[in-house]
This record gives structure tokens, sequence and C-alpha cells, in this order.
């Protein structure tokens, strides 16, 4: 590919983020451009003293029907889709008195942002560009000529290719230019899309497209031989993605990943009911517990399992304290998120110079509606998110024995976790803390007796007489369809047992729970997670 130069001698402006326009606007006119704009952006070129020529100049028409129509025109678009060396294109914009526009800058109207602050319907129709794609559109397509700039951030390659090359900008910068302009309006038409989607309660729309813009380049995917990046979606929703992290090693795919499973986890807890601590390790939770302060829950979310927290994810639902950063330093760990810190307790994570801190300034609504994708060979399986809350369901006795009020306290707090442990999953608490999880297996009772097993190894790590399973609860994120996982449940200590219902086996289930007087509860909900 050669270089391709062609001179700016015309640029149109028109922004609503004015970010760095001044200073862009100056250093083009410098180079000698004639500066075309619209609206508030012409307004604030002639402000700092700069020669601008409005739009409505150019085309001969004022901008009308409050400022919906200004650029929908052919002295707009001819100047930007004709190609320069075709003679025939030439012919008719010397016939029809069109200008070329050699440098389009535009940034969109504010939709996700509007959305964002919670506006009404017809405020955030009103914030839907037209024009804007429209004109970056037809830039992009003609960028063998023209030079189409979408966000603020590109001015300076803008500039230093026209002090390179003599007022001149290269074909290379102007195809990446290009291809971002496309991936910027595919992201703006597809916020609007699934706004349209939710406005009109639309649960499968023929069309369904994601847009997000890039947080980070990652060095690599789960493995080092695939590539990765992380974006953010417009959706708010505090995390990973809208973290501030303050120390440590850039993250990694598989830290985002599991981060993200970590931090929904621990967002099932109210910090004004209790402190909670979730321990992640490969996106399945390996400790979870609550407790009076933060501290106190991490050491009972650390005894479920200390072999696999270690080089694991720590997240928290309260602001990170001094005794908590203290307790977590005590073995490897690759991130804590929180959703704030306390200075003392950054000081403390300081000491810990490859841990990684990352504050997200909130906590995820459990019971917020949104959607999540995954992708499949050839397509895209998309739902919406998980948000049934245990608090809110209809729990009801199926055995002759009801749960203690200690046992269903346990019992919903291991439901609460098992919403987010991979499927098939078995949770067995105590306390206010996970004692046991089995996560991801084929069959339910395997599920069981891994769990099982992991509280014996944890109890010889404790030196404990016994597992804490004796005398806890267990969760199922399912139905059991035979009563045999229930009773490797029961075998392990088992007291209580909470599950969805709906088997066609549950009477055979309820009988074995009655024969060994365990007490069980229906949700009628599932949890599953793949």
């Amino acid at each position: 590919m050669t270089e391709q130069l062609r001179r700016v001698t015309r640029a149109l402006l028109s922004v609503s983020d004015k970010t760095g326009l001044i200073d862009f606007a100056r250093a083009l006119s410098d180079h000698g451009v004639e500066l075309v704009s619209t609206g508030g952006t012409a307004k604030a070129i002639a402000a700092a003293g700069l020669q601008v020529k409005d739009v409505s100049e150019l085309t001969g028409f004022p901008e009308m029907m409050d400022g919906r129509v200004k650029t929908l025109h052919p002295k707009v678009h001819g100047g930007l889709l004709a190609i320069r060396d075709n003679k025939e294109h030439a012919s008719a914009m010397a016939a029809h008195g069109i200008a070329p526009i050699d440098l389009l800058v535009v940034n969109l109207y504010p939709f996700e942002a509007t959305v964002d602050k919670g506006a009404g319907f017809e405020e955030c129709i009103e914030n839907i560009d037209i024009g804007g794609p429209a004109m970056i559109r037809a830039a992009a397509k003609n960028h063998d000529d023209v030079a189409v700039v979408v966000e603020a951030s590109d001015y300076q390659a803008v500039l230093e290719e026209l002090t390179a090359h003599k007022g001149a900008t290269s074909l290379g910068l102007r195809r990446r230019l290009a291809a971002k302009a496309y991936a910027r309006t595919a992201a703006y038409d597809a916020a609007i899309s699934n706004w349209f989607a939710v406005q009109l309660d639309t649960k499968a729309p023929d069309f369904r497209a994601f847009g997000g813009r890039l947080l980070q380049s990652l060095r690599y995917g789960e493995n080092p031989h695939q590539t990765a990046a992380f974006y953010a979606t417009p959706e708010k929703r505090p995390g990973v993605a809208t973290a501030r992290q303050l120390q440590g090693k850039e993250l990694s795919y598989n830290n985002i990943n599991d981060t993200d499973a970590a931090y929904e986890c621990v967002g099932e807890f109210d910090p004004q009911r209790t402190a909670a601590c979730v321990i992640v390790k490969h996106a399945n939770p390996c400790g979870v517990a609550e407790g009076p302060d933060l501290a106190t829950a991490y050491r009972s979310a650390l005894a479920c399992d200390s072999t696999s927290a270690y080089g694991g994810i720590i997240a928290v639902n309260r602001t990170l304290d001094a005794d908590a950063a203290r307790a977590i330093i005590g073995i490897f760990t690759e991130v804590i998120i929180a959703p704030d810190a306390t200075e003392e307790a950054i000081a403390i994570i300081a000491g810990r110079r490859n841990l990684r801190l990352l504050l997200a300034g909130g906590l995820p609504n459990p019971r917020a509606v949104g959607l999540t994708a995954k992708t499949v060979a050839g397509g895209l399986l998309v739902q919406s998110r998980d948000n049934a809350v245990v608090e809110d369901m209809d729990l009801k006795v199926a055995t002759k024995r009801a749960p203690t009020d200690a046992e269903l306290r346990d019992l919903k707090f291991a439901f609460r976790v098992a919403k987010h442990v991979k499927s098939n999953t078995i949770i067995y608490a105590k306390d206010l803390a996970t004692v046991g999880i089995g996560a991801g297996q084929m069959s339910r009772v395997d599920s069981a007796r891994i769990a099982a097993r992991k509280a014996l190894d944890a109890a010889a790590e404790l030196k404990l007489a016994e597992p804490l399973t004796k005398g806890s609860v267990v969760a199922s994120d399912a139905f059991f369809p035979f009563a045999d996982g229930m009773l490797a449940c029961i075998e392990a200590g088992a007291t209580a047992v909470i599950q969805p219902g709906g088997s066609m086996r549950d009477d055979e289930v309820i009988k074995a729970a009655d024969e060994h007087g365990i007490a069980m509860v229906f949700t009628g909900v599932r949890h599953f997670r793949h």
C-alpha cells in the first residue's frame, strides 16, 4: 500500500463533545485548512477568534426543524463522497458548485449518556443523531480521499500527519480512521436498537446488535495462543468494567472473567445488612461467607477451601478496611475488588506490589434487568440476566419437618451462592459460610460427594475433629432427579435442603428426606449456570 497522500484543504467539524476542539481547530487553521462547522461547534470556534464558515453558507439552506436538518444536503455529502480522480465526479462537482471536504470531524449526539441519566422517551429520541452517522459513513466509504475522525483522541494523529506530509494525510491513517468510524456508528446503532427493545418490551427482536468501546487490549485470552480485548458496553453496571485499578499488574482475560464472577456473587449480599466476602477460582466461588465485618467474613470464606483460594480473586461488599486488608494479604491473591477502600487499607495493599486492587464505585444490583450473551458456532445465545433473588421467592416446605430459623437463614445464604456456581451445583453451608462447594459436574450426586470430600480436606487443614458439613444445610441449583444426590448430602451430615423442586420424582425425594428427619424447602426457581 502506497501512502496515497491527500491534502486537507477543507474540514467540516460538528461535535457534541468539544474536548480539545479549539486547539485542534486552531492547528488545522495554521495548516491552511478552511473550517466549516455547525451550530454550537461553529459558535465555539468563532468565539476562539478563528475563521469559520457556517454550514448554511456552504449549502445555501439554513438549519431547520430544530437542527434536525442541516447537513443532509448534496453540497455536504457530495463534498464527502466525490472520488477526486473520477472525471465524472469532478464534472458534477463543478456543475453544481460542490466543494470537496477532505476532513470530517464528528462525534455523535450523546444518546448513550442521555439514556444513562434516566431521561424520558422524547429526550432520548431527540438525542438520536441522524446527520452525524450519515456523514461519518459517507466519509468512511470515501476514505481513499477523505479522513474521518469520530473522537478527540485521534486529533493528535491527524495533526502529526499534516505536519509530516505538508498538510496531507496518508491512506494508512484514513483506512484506520474509517474502520473505527464504522465501528462507532455500529455501536451507536446497537445502543439505540437495544434501548428500543426495552421500551417496547420486545424479548426477541428480529435483529440483535451489541457494541462496546475498547477498555483494554489484553496480552492474550484464556490461553497464550489466543488474542483478546476487553470492551465496555453502554450498561453502567458496577463491576470490573467500571472499576479503577489502583495498583498491580495489568489484568488478564482470566483475571477479568474471574473478578466479574466474584463481584456479581458478592453483590447478592446487602452491605447494609451484613459484611460479605467471596473468593473465586476459575470463575467458581471456592469460599463465601457473611460476617459482622469484612475480616471475619474473609476468614470464614477462606476456611471453606484455603487450598483453592491461593492465587484467587477476592470480592467484598463494603469499603475495604485495614483489618480486612491485613487478613487478605496473608496468602497470595491475584485481585481484590471492592466498592471502595480506606486510605489505610490502600497503603497496606501497596506493600504487595503485584496484587491488583480494584475499586468499582458501587455494587451490582442482583435484581436489575439486563442481557447476557455467549457465542456458539455461527450464532449468539442471548438471554435476560438471572435476576431472581431468594428473598423474593415463595418458599414452600415440602417435608414433614420445617427448617429451624437458623437452618432457614443458612438455606437462603446457600441458595444465593448456588446461583453463582457452575452447574451442577451443590453448596453446603453452616453459620452463614460455605463449608463445601461442588461445581460443574455432569452428575448432581458427584457434586454432592466432591463438596463433601473438600469439606473433609478443609477439616484436616483446620485440625477439626469432623468436617463442618456435619449439621450443615445444602442448596442445589436445580432439582434432585433422584434421591441419591440428596442422600449423599445427608450422609455428609446435612440437616436441611433447599432446591427448586419440580422433578417427576419429587415424591421419592421428599419421602427419603422425611425418613431421615430432614427439612426440605422448594423455591420453584432454578439457577442453572453453564
